[in-house]
């Protein structure tokens, strides 16, 4: 557990960018998007073993790109193992599949260089919209963004939306599952490897407090490919993961007020994470 103390010295004026892209056979996609991105300090893919050559795809359609071959499956593990490889001072995390629009990037920027530590994206305030989104999984996603909010006691609009930016700094803030150990032996998917890891991103942001902004965003249509989102069996994961996440937070809480005792706080200057 890590609990944070207030924000670091930042490089506000002219922050280095990276871009985190997690992918599984986007090849067709890739080979669109990655030209359209903004010229930034780095673009990392991901790759989760494809077979359509969405590695090389990539690296014909953006010669600069950094990548990462990810060590077991699902979204998660693909982020958390694009974060282990950042070295910029923003993390924006971008989906292959076209859904995201480039041109948006500088919107998340701007709103943490205006001092949000978080810029959430959000397709439900104004602004934002999404012409992906089936009336399922808008259900759902209003059901689940309900319960995040009561459970911690917040007033977002949209959870289940991948297009976020934060600063590099709060990374181990997330304290995400080790990227690069190996899958384990029963078959299993490993807890925050999977599409819940958005979930669990809001949740660990949102109980350690730092500052939220959200941002206004479009979801796109995917261009090619089917995706890998299956509503009911993630829903439930994302469910799963809230209850998880608010005993986690309390626990958070409980260890911010052990260290706001004098004898403590004293200790503790800002800019600083403690780790139990």
């Amino acid at each position: 557990m890590t609990v944070y103390f207030g924000t670091p010295e930042r490089n506000t004026e002219d922050p280095l960018i990276s871009i985190v892209v997690p992918a599984l056979n986007e090849a067709l996609n890739l080979s669109v998007v990655l030209p359209q991105l903004p010229q930034v300090h780095e673009v990392i893919l991901v790759d989760g073993g494809s077979v359509d050559g969405t590695v090389m795809a990539a690296r014909r359609a953006l010669p600069s790109i950094v990548t990462v071959l990810q060590t077991r499956k699902g979204k998660g593990n693909a982020l958390a193992a694009g974060f282990a490889r950042v070295t910029g001072d923003i993390v924006v995390m971008f989906d292959a599949d076209g859904s995201a629009d480039p041109a948006e990037i500088v919107r998340f920027v701007e709103a943490l260089k205006a001092g949000a530590d978080f810029a959430k994206g959000s397709r439900f305030t104004a602004g934002g919209g999404s012409a992906d989104i089936t009336t399922v999984r808008r259900a759902g996603n209003a059901f689940l963004n309900g319960v995040f909010n009561l459970g911690f006691r917040t007033r977002y609009t949209d959870l289940c939306y991948g297009y976020n930016a934060f600063w590099a700094d709060l990374i181990p803030l997330l304290d995400l599952p080790e990227h690069s150990a190996p899958p384990p032996g029963n078959g299993k998917m490993v807890w925050g490897d999977g599409f819940e890891i958005e979930t669990v991103i809001n949740c660990r942001f949102a109980a350690a407090k730092v500052s939220i902004t959200e941002v206004p965003s479009v979801e796109k249509l995917r261009m090619f490919g089917e995706s890998n989102l299956r509503a009911v069996h993630d829903g439930i994961r994302v469910l799963r993961t809230l209850f998880t996440e608010w005993r986690r937070a309390r626990g958070v809480r409980r260890m911010e007020r052990k260290l706001a005792e004098p004898s403590v706080a004293k200790t503790a200057p800002a800019g600083t994470r403690i780790a139990a």
